[in-house]
C-alpha cells in the first residue's frame, strides 16, 4: 500500500482546495438513533467544510432509526435544501445498506464516509487530502494505528481490533491496517465500481468494500485520524462478534474459493454514437405492466443513443413519452420467440439486444455494449449479469440469493453478479443478449416451438453455425426475481423441464454433469432410502451422505443468506430448489413432448 509522511492536522487545508476543490465532496453519514446529536452534528461537518471553501454536500442516511433521528435529518435538510440530501431506510440494515441508499445522491467526484455519530473528527481531512496528493490512490483509509493518530479507544476495544486484523491479514492478505475505521476518502467512480458488487450489508461491510476496490484495481492508502470514542463498548455485543466473524468468513469463501473480488477486464471507451453500432432493442411482453414502465425509463436514461426500441406486446400500448425512437407492433398472444423473429425482422439496427420486460437496464447498459462490439469485431453475441434490483421485496431478494448460491448455479453464478474476466461462454439467457443481425439472420433467429428454452437453443445454434458468445461483467441489467416460495419453483420447473429435454434431443450446451447432478442426488435420496432399511451397512453410508448435504447447505445459507433472519428460508430455498429441478429435469429427460402452450408471465 502507497504510504505517505503525514501530520493528523496542520490546519492547511490548500491541498483539500486543490483535491475536491473542482469535482466537490460528498460526505455520506450513516445514522442510527442519533436523534439528540444529528442536527448538531451536521451542523459541525457543513460549517467545516464552508469555512474552507470546500464545493461539497451532505447526505445524512438514517438506517431505521425509531428514536426521532429521521425527523431531525429531515428539519436540517429543511433549512439547507441545496446542501442536505438526505436518505432513510425502513429497517435498520447496517453501515453498507446506509452507503448503497446514499450513493445515488451523490454528484461529486470524491466521497468522504463518515460515521453519523463524529467518533472521527472530520478535521483531519487535510491529512487525507495529503495523503491523496501525495500517493495519487482512489482510496484513503482511516487508520487508528498510523503513528500520527490521536486515539482515545478502549483497551477491549483495541484487543478487538488487533485479532480482527491479524484474522483478516492472514486470511485475505490485503494491505491495509486497520479496515474498520469509519472514516474513508475514495474517488466516486471507485465507489460506484463498489456497490454493485458489495453483498455484506452491515457488520464486515467495510472489509468486503475494501475487497471489492483492491480487486478492481484501485489503490489504496491510509491516513492518520483522531479519535475519541471515549470508554464505550459500542454494538460489540456477542451476536455482533459472531455475525461479524461469519460475514468475514463469507468474504474469504468468495475471495479465495470463488475467486468473486476478482477485477474485472478492462472496457475500451464506448464510441461516437454517431459512427458506432445502431441497437435495436426489442421487449417482448404480455402488454402494460409497472415492471415495463420501469425498463422504458431506463431506456430513456440510456447515456448511448443510436438506438431503437421494438415493444412487441399482445395488444397496443398507450405511446410512451420518450425521447428514443421506438414502434409497437401487436402480435397478439404468442410465444416470446416468435414475438422476437417478428421484432428483429423489421429491426434496422445492426445489433439485436434483447431484454425481458421484467428487467432494466444500467445507464450505461448500451454504452458498455457498444464499446465491447466495436473492440472485437470477432464476437457474434454478448451477454452479462442479471442483478436483483435493490427495491425488489424480501422474498424476491431472497429467491435472487438463492439462485447465485454456489451449491445452486455453480460455475454460472456470474450471471447473476458483477463478476470476472470478460470470457467465452456458451449459453445465455435472453433477459440481457446482444446478437449481431448477420448472424441472427444466418442461423434463422429464434425455434418458435418452446417456451421456455428458446434461448437455449438460439445459443446451441449459434455454436453450430460457429459464431462465438461472450459473457462481459459490465453489461448489467436489474432481472425482477420471483418470490420464493411459490413463483420461484414454478419458474425453475419450467428451466429444468426443458432443460432435460435438450438434454436428451439437442446435447451441446444443455448436456452438462452440472444439470444432472440435482436429478442423480434426488434418485439417490429416493432409492437409498429403502435400501437403508435393510441393513446397516447401507444406512450407515446413506446417513453419512444425507448428513453432509444438509451440513454443507447450512455452511452455504450460514454464509450466504441475505440477512440472519432470511437463513432459514434460504436453507429450505437451497434444498427445495435442488429436489424440484431434479424431478423436473428427469421428467424433460423422459419426456416425448414439451408442454409448449403459451403460458401466462408470473408478473403479469
Amino acid at each position: 500500500m502507497p504510504t505517505a509522511s503525514v501530520r493528523l492536522n496542520t490546519g492547511d487545508w490548500a491541498p483539500a482546495r486543490r483535491l475536491l476543490g473542482a469535482e466537490g465532496l460528498a460526505v455520506i453519514l450513516p445514522c442510527h438513533n442519533l436523534a439528540a446529536t444529528v442536527e448538531a452534528n451536521l451542523a459541525r461537518v457543513a460549517d467545516l467544510l464552508h469555512a474552507h471553501g470546500l464545493p461539497f454536500q451532505l447526505i445524512p442516511v438514517d438506517d431505521g432509526s425509531d428514536d426521532g433521528t429521521a425527523e431531525a435529518i429531515r428539519r436540517a435538510a429543511a433549512r439547507h435544501p441545496d446542501l442536505i440530501h438526505p436518505a432513510f431506510l425502513p429497517t435498520n440494515q447496517g453501515k453498507g445498506a446506509a452507503l448503497l441508499a446514499g450513493l445515488p445522491h451523490v454528484t461529486c467526484g470524491w466521497v468522504l464516509l463518515l460515521d453519523g455519530d463524529l467518533d472521527l473528527d472530520p478535521s483531519a481531512l487535510p491529512a487525507f487530502c495529503d495523503v491523496a496528493e501525495a500517493t495519487h490512490a482512489d482510496a484513503i483509509l482511516g487508520n487508528k494505528r498510523h503513528p500520527a493518530s490521536q486515539v482515545r479507544y478502549p483497551l477491549r476495544r483495541r484487543l478487538f481490533s488487533a485479532l480482527y486484523h491479524a484474522l483478516c491479514h492472514a486470511l485475505l492478505r490485503l494491505s491495509v491496517s486497520d479496515t474498520q475505521s469509519g472514516m474513508k476518502l475514495i474517488r466516486a467512480q471507485a465507489l460506484r465500481y463498489a456497490a454493485d458488487r458489495l453483498l455484506v450489508k452491515r457488520f464486515a461491510f467495510d472489509l468486503e468494500l475494501l475487497a471489492v476496490i483492491q480487486g478492481g484495481g484501485f489503490t489504496l492508502a491510509e491516513a492518520p485520524v483522531r479519535v475519541d470514542f471515549g470508554l464505550r463498548w459500542g454494538c460489540l455485543s456477542p451476536g455482533t462478534l459472531w455475525r461479524t466473524l461469519v460475514d468475514t468468513l463469507a468474504i474469504v469463501y468468495r475471495a479465495r474459493a470463488l475467486h468473486y473480488y476478482a477485477g474485472l477486464t478492462p472496457l475500451p471507451p464506448a464510441p461516437d454514437p454517431a459512427h458506432g453500432p445502431r441497437f435495436s432493442v426489442i421487449v417482448a411482453c404480455p402488454g402494460d405492466s409497472v415492471v415495463l414502465r420501469r425498463l422504458i425509463a431506463a431506456l430513456d436514461a440510456q447515456t448511448y443513443r443510436n438506438f431503437e426500441v421494438l415493444f412487441l406486446p399482445d395488444r397496443l400500448l398507450v405511446r410512451p413519452e420518450v425521447r428514443f425512437r421506438f414502434r409497437i407492433l401487436a402480435t397478439g398472444g404468442v410465444r416470446p420467440a416468435r414475438k422476437r423473429n417478428q421484432g428483429a425482422l423489421v429491426a434496422d439496427g445492426d445489433i439485436l439486444a434483447f431484454i425481458d420486460d421484467d428487467a432494466y437496464p444500467r445507464p450505461d447498459w448500451l454504452a458498455n455494449a457498444a464499446a465491447r462490439f466495436a473492440a472485437d469485431p470477432a464476437i457474434d453475441a454478448l451477454g452479462g449479469p442479471g442483478l436483483t434490483p435493490p427495491e425488489d421485496p424480501p422474498a424476491a431478494q431472497l429467491s435472487g440469493a438463492i439462485l447465485a448460491s454456489p451449491l445452486v448455479s455453480g460455475n454460472f453464478r456470474h450471471r447473476y453478479f458483477i463478476q470476472g474476466a470478460l470470457r467465452r461462454v456458451e449459453d445465455f439467457p435472453s433477459c440481457n443478449l446482444f446478437v449481431r443481425k448477420a448472424a441472427f439472420d444466418a442461423i434463422r433467429g429464434f425455434r418458435e416451438d418452446f417456451w421456455p428454452g428458446e434461448d437455449t437453443l438460439l445459443c446451441a445454434d449459434l455454436q453450430l453455425a460457429g459464431r462465438t458468445l461472450w459473457y462481459d461483467p459490465r453489461v448489467v441489467v436489474y432481472h425482477h426475481r420471483r418470490p420464493v416460495f411459490g413463483p420461484h419453483l414454478r419458474q425453475i420447473g419450467r428451466y429444468a423441464l426443458h432443460r432435460g429435454y435438450f438434454a436428451r434431443r439437442v446435447g451441446l450446451n444443455s448436456r452438462r454433469l452440472s444439470y444432472l447432478l440435482p436429478t442423480l442426488f434426488l434418485l439417490g435420496l429416493l432409492l437409498g432410502a429403502p435400501l437403508a432399511c435393510l441393513s446397516p451397512w447401507l444406512a450407515v453410508p446413506y446417513l453419512a451422505i444425507v448428513s453432509l448435504y444438509l451440513l454443507v447447505t447450512l455452511g452455504d445459507a450460514l454464509l450466504e443468506a441475505p440477512t440472519p433472519r432470511q437463513m432459514p428460508a434460504y436453507w429450505a430455498g437451497v434444498i427445495l430448489t435442488h429436489l424440484w429441478y431434479g424431478a423436473r429435469f428427469l421428467h424433460g429427460l423422459l419426456a416425448a413432448k414439451m408442454p409448449n402452450k403459451v403460458l401466462p408471465f408470473d408478473h403479469r
